[in-house]
């Protein structure tokens, strides 16, 4: 079986490189920064769609999400439905507008336009390492979950596993830059859309439909099949985290805010809002469906995280399982060359060429170090999940909530507020990032909230304070190229 299983896995891996070679042989010349970090601004909105679709889809989707819905409930499959609006959020209130900024002022990273916005070297440098930290180890949690899935469903060692995970990543991350990255994103959202409809149209097959199925959940416990789901765990304090942490905090993550300055054009936008929309519809109720349902296939599983790669075994033949356990390869896939890519461009544009501006006409040699420094820090990444440290899980939502209490306030009131300035913006980001982690290290939640609604309570009343003691430069860019209207 395993051979049967691998076959499929080895022709994505394929595919994944022949994409990363048809990307860097369509480099354009000229910039190449822009280039190599935003693939010359040329997202369509089916690619701008998959792309912050599979981005903002990661391992918890198809491993967490569907284990957290095989313990309590049908519950979760509704609270999981409150992710909806993410993408419509994040290109809706930072598509066009930050887009024309980005263009104004030139910008690459998202560091590029704070920099241009607050006029501030310091909140630079401090957004710069708390990106780069933050994304170690969300990094390291992505690589540990890919070689983690090798092992479980296709009897892969873990080390191996992890060597052609990281591996396949590293390459073709350093070798394509942005244009393989959104490209791979694209037929990887589509294998992710094969692979959720093929396991919950087998999971319900196997439990003799889907009347029978609800039914036995209801016999295993009530709780199953009520909103509230087992132990009540779905309260309202609880949702309401959940919402702010999942989808709408989802704005102020850099590799989603960079991906929203590197479209062609207004109908890209508005394509990219209607088809991100609905492929995250698809995905999220097809993932936790599989893994509510699943119970009433598997009731008797210890570790609920296991629910998918066991379902993916049990009902699926062998090839199809193989199809399958691409789909969860390239949620992983897409998020961590994301995230690889801007700590790259994190390195290069915000930290060397602020000290060293004059190699900024040496294409030749950016390209090389651009190329090296992502292979490195996949190297690097790679040798970090080699011993993965326990609860690694944690240092997930740690990481994702802390770039969300740094980055947020500090552009979004950048883009709408034209009295914001630096003193706001370090206020915020750095009450932000102090809270959110004593908060979240000592597992304290106020009033029932996840740590990241009183850590953003906090950094919207630190910057508005902050506000106060500075003045706003109000300098204007040179216009140019910008996006149709």
């Amino acid at each position: 079986m395993q051979s049967d299983v691998i076959l499929p896995l080895v022709a994505y891996l394929l595919l994944v490189f022949g994409l990363s070679f048809y990307a860097y042989m369509r480099r354009t010349k000229g910039n190449f920064l822009t280039e190599y970090f935003l693939g010359d601004r040329s997202m369509g909105g089916f690619v701008l769609a998959m792309t912050l679709t599979a981005t903002y889809i990661s391992a918890s989707s198809f491993i967490g999400g569907p284990g957290a819905a095989y313990k309590y409930g049908l519950g979760w499959v509704l609270l999981a439905m409150i992710q909806l609006p993410a993408i419509w959020l994040s290109l809706s209130i930072l598509g066009k507008k930050f887009a024309i900024l980005a263009r104004r002022y030139n910008a690459v990273t998202l560091n590029d336009v704070l920099l241009a916005r607050y006029k501030s070297k310091l909140l630079v440098w401090l957004a710069s390492l708390s990106l780069l930290v933050a994304f170690v180890g969300a990094m390291t949690v992505q690589f540990v979950g890919g070689a983690r899935l090798l092992e479980t469903a296709a009897g892969i060692p873990y080390d191996v596993g992890l060597l052609i995970f990281g591996l396949t990543i590293a390459l073709y991350t350093s070798f394509g830059g942005f244009r393989a990255s959104v490209l791979n994103d694209a037929m990887q959202g589509l294998v992710m859309l094969l692979g959720t409809v093929l396991l919950l149209v087998a999971v319900i097959h196997a439990a003799g439909g889907l009347q029978p199925a609800i039914e036995k959940l209801n016999q295993i416990d009530p709780a199953l099949v009520t909103p509230q789901g087992v132990d009540d765990k779905l309260s309202l304090p609880f949702m309401a985290s959940f919402w702010i942490l999942v989808c709408f905090g989802v704005i102020g993550l850099p590799h989603t805010a960079v991906r929203c300055i590197a479209y062609k054009d207004s109908k890209a936008v508005h394509r990219g809002i209607i088809i991100g929309t609905v492929v995250v519809f698809i995905l999220m109720i097809g993932m936790h469906l599989a893994g509510a349902l699943g119970r009433a296939i598997l009731p008797d599983l210890t570790v609920p995280d296991q629910v998918i790669p066991t379902l993916m075994i049990k009902v699926l033949p062998p090839f199809a399982a193989g199809i399958f356990l691409a789909a969860p390869m390239a949620a992983i896939m897409s998020t961590i060359n994301a995230q690889l890519l801007q700590s790259s461009a994190t390195i290069v544009k915000d930290l060397y060429l602020s000290l060293y501006p004059t190699q900024i006409a040496n294409e030749k040699r950016l390209s090389r170090i651009s190329s090296l420094i992502t292979l490195i820090l996949g190297l690097l990444l790679l040798l970090t999940a080699w011993r993965p440290p326990d609860m690694i899980i944690w240092l997930n939502l740690l990481a994702f909530g802390g770039l969300e209490a740094v980055f947020l306030w500090p552009l979004v009131l950048g883009l709408y507020w034209e009295k914001a300035n630096a003193h706001g913006a370090l206020a915020s980001m750095i009450a932000g990032a102090v809270c959110y982690t004593l908060l979240a290290s000592f597992d304290l939640n106020l009033w029932g909230f996840y740590p990241i609604v009183p850590t953003l309570i906090l950094g919207l009343v630190c910057f508005y304070i902050g506000n106060k003691f500075g003045e706003r430069h109000a300098a204007q860019p040179p216009e140019t190229t910008q996006p149709n209207h």
